[in-house]
């Protein structure tokens, strides 16, 4: 009477299976670093072509988009091309006056895609007190951007205004992060990308003060106080979070 061989796995096989399992693990976080990288690359080129925009039409015609008081007499937007105030800022809040308008931080998207320093068609009109499709662009995440003069960047409670583009709100934490190492500090409060509270469209503004917000500091005091202590808070996985980039 014959007798069956037991039959299994040899370890040959064995290690074959894992070494195609490892793989395929392999591959997968490949796949993931690829697509931050290239996320991160995107979120660089759109700051970057913006920043570009906004310097190139400053020196055309000695004025800052948005605020340009002469727009339009020499500027050929869709429509009627609203003018700023001309006072040097690009404010939601300006003096307004003949042919004005008070929202100059939507005004500066029509004023830049008119003059063709910019991609897009946006045409503020004299209505638009919001962002909207027709007046303002988007980050990848929907959310819309803002180049303006007011204090929405930085540590809470900051009371300086600057000239500044907010990358908008519903950016992961990890993308953020990796933009500010790669063009500044790597410092949510230092240098010239940090931490912007601004909500835009999203669903919730960007928050600070603990390691599942956007950034924390180290050292346990309060955020924005300790400035070199305070990191992004990348291990919390916060996917609403946001910067500006100061000019």
């Amino acid at each position: 009477m014959n007798k069956k061989a037991s039959q299994g796995f040899t370890l040959i096989e064995i290690a074959i299976v894992l070494v195609i399992i490892g793989l395929l693990l392999g591959g997968v976080l490949k796949g993931q670093e690829l697509i931050t990288s290239a996320r991160v690359r995107n979120l660089i080129s759109q700051q970057d072509g913006i920043k570009a925009a906004f310097f190139g039409f400053q020196d055309r015609y000695r004025a800052l988009p948005g605020d340009y008081a002469n727009a339009s007499a020499n500027i050929k937007c869709p429509a009627v091309c609203l003018n700023g105030d001309g006072n040097g800022q690009i404010s939601a809040t300006g003096a307004g006056g003949a042919g004005a308008t008070t929202h100059e931080d939507l005004l500066v998207w029509t004023h830049l895609t008119s003059a063709g320093f910019l991609n897009g068609a946006y045409n503020m009109v004299a209505a638009d007190t919001t962002a909207a499709d027709t007046n303002s662009p988007k980050n990848p995440y929907s959310v819309y951007l803002s180049l303006s003069y007011d204090s929405t960047w930085g540590i809470t409670g900051n009371t300086i205004s600057k000239h500044n583009l907010k990358t908008g709100a519903q950016i992961p934490i990890e993308i953020l992060a990796e933009v500010d190492r790669k063009v500044d500090d790597g410092q949510p409060f230092g240098g010239a990308f940090q931490f912007s509270a601004y909500q835009g469209n999203a669903a919730a503004a960007p928050t600070v003060g603990g390691a599942t917000a956007c950034s924390y500091t180290a050292g346990g005091t309060t955020p924005g106080t300790g400035i070199a202590t305070d990191v992004w808070a990348v291990t919390g996985g916060q996917t609403n979070c946001g910067a500006s980039s100061l000019f």
